[in-house]
């Protein structure tokens, strides 16, 4: 049975990051993730932020990440080829009480060391963002804060630790640890054992459960709080601007922001929830969006009709206090390393673990390095993944360079977002293949138009059948049992 110097449970965009990292020393490195493909938990459904680091406490893992985090993702998106975008963001104090607030956020930003930050009154902020509600008191410009594709910042990573010889092993389960006296010597999964020197927990939402197998942190608990949310047709209605509200003690709030598409996405709320599986949306939730969108961009109320999908998402929000009145986890990062059992545990990893990410990264390999692991960099490293050709990105004249080459980019599959076959092969047969319907959506963007895969999806499904050499009736959305077709027409 193979062994392996570290296996990473979860692959997400942390788990991403930190395999990538991992894959720079010649170590052999696992990631394990019980979904079909990669960033299908939280780093798959938020608002695609890159935070500029103003909002986590002073002195916190929070604080400390979000900010080194955010500086790197300028190299990070040139080496990987993930859509990226410095736009800046605007905090808005809708009145007089909330802009007493942002003097608050700007001096915590500033013990935090983010760049950038201006206050704006009234006038100015008028100025720059007329479409903003007319009551409003100022706003604070954090000029560092940027907009990103998040299944991208957690594919590109993977892909590239994958080429770099970091084994990915889908739909596995963890299930136990092994242990040799108190050392851990390997997992148990759904798929068969797995033997390794150094565990690392990125599981997400189920981070907690991980850690407690190995009787750990027995009062931490990470409980999901959902967040639901609204995109618009970008050919109907667009903001361009990235927009919070004054922020709570429990959330950023209701924003309204663009993404690295153009879409115009407003959310999220913020609600505990009891099932880890629960994205689900509801009347009263989105309602509530609806609302504290509103309350910012006033024109919303009179856009809806341009609304192209719903979707929700959850955070793995850890506890603060606990049982125990000497332990406190004060809401933040949960990052350790327990040497003795051979385990690093990244858990409670809610916002803004996008945007601290990379550090996030650093930091494990920090922990394990201090642990006695030997790293010894790879000589033919390579940090570059060159991105697919996107044929609705590209000149009539690059284009038909690329169709003489290769005719199925010619063939259009996805009338909204022009995706072409040749795109759809690409990613089926990609270093971390897409193997779903919604693998090859959240790739390509495909279907998520205005007809939301109205046109493509047959087309889709006759692709990856004959490519997977499997039945159409095999052909999922997103794996598991969620089949498009349950038989034959003439079997009826």
């Amino acid at each position: 049975m193979e062994k392996f110097d570290v296996i990473v449970i979860g692959a997400g965009v942390v788990g991403a990051m930190i395999a990538r990292t991992l894959s720079r020393y010649e170590l052999n490195v696992a990631v394990i993730e019980k979904e079909s493909d990669v960033c299908m938990g939280t780093t798959a459904a938020n608002t695609a932020i890159i935070h500029a680091g103003y909002d986590p406490l002073p002195g916190t893992l929070k604080a400390e990440l979000n900010v080194r985090g955010n500086k790197l993702w300028d190299q990070l998106a040139f080496e990987l080829g993930i859509p990226f975008k410095r736009t800046g963001d605007y905090v808005v104090a809708i009145d007089s009480n909330e802009f007493n607030k942002l003097e608050e956020l700007y001096n915590r930003g500033k013990l935090n060391g983010v760049i950038g930050l201006e206050i704006l009154g009234r006038d100015e902020v008028l100025s720059r963002l007329p479409y903003i509600n007319k009551d409003v008191g100022g706003a604070m410009f954090a000029s560092t804060g940027g907009i990103i594709d998040p299944f991208q910042a957690a594919l590109a990573p993977m892909e590239n630790a994958v080429v770099n010889g970091v084994k990915l092993f889908l739909e596995t389960s963890f299930e136990d640890f092994i242990f040799d006296g108190k050392r851990i010597v390997g997992i148990k999964t759904n798929k068969g054992d797995f033997l390794c020197s150094w565990v690392i927990n990125a599981a997400g939402l189920y981070a907690d459960t991980v850690m407690h197998k190995a009787n750990l942190h027995p009062e931490f608990k990470i409980t999901p709080r959902k967040g639901e949310y609204y995109i618009f047709d970008r050919n109907e209605f667009a903001i361009s601007e990235v927009l919070f509200p004054v922020p709570t003690e429990i959330s950023k709030g209701i924003m309204v922001t663009t993404t690295v598409h153009g879409n115009t996405i407003i959310g999220p709320n913020s609600h505990e929830v009891p099932d880890k599986e629960d994205t689900s949306n509801t009347v009263e939730g989105l309602d509530e969006v609806f609302k504290g969108a509103s309350k910012l961009v006033p024109q919303i109320a009179n856009s809806m009709k341009h609304v192209i999908a719903i979707f929700a998402g959850l955070r793995a929000t850890g506890n603060a206090r606990t049982p125990n009145p000497n332990i406190d986890y004060h809401h933040d990062f949960l990052i350790e390393v327990n040497k003795d059992i051979g385990l690093v545990n990244v858990a409670g990893i809610e916002s803004p673990g996008l945007a601290s990410s990379p550090a996030i990264a650093e930091r494990v390999i920090e922990l394990l390095k201090d642990s006695g692991l030997k790293l010894k960099e790879k000589k033919d490293f390579n940090p570059i993944r060159s991105p697919r050709p996107r044929f609705k990105d590209m000149s009539n004249e690059e284009r038909a360079k690329l169709v003489s080459k290769n005719p199925s980019y010619g063939r259009i599959i996805c009338r909204c977002e022009y995706v072409t076959e040749g795109e759809i092969l690409d990613e089926i047969h990609a270093p971390v293949p897409a193997r779903t319907y919604d693998a090859i959506k959240r790739r390509t963007w495909l279907g998520t138009g205005r007809c939301q895969g109205a046109f493509d999806t047959p087309r889709v499904v006759e692709i990856l059948s004959k490519e997977l050499g499997i039945s159409p009736l095999e052909v999922t959305k997103k794996g598991d049992d969620s089949y498009f077709l349950l038989r034959k027409t003439k079997e009826v």
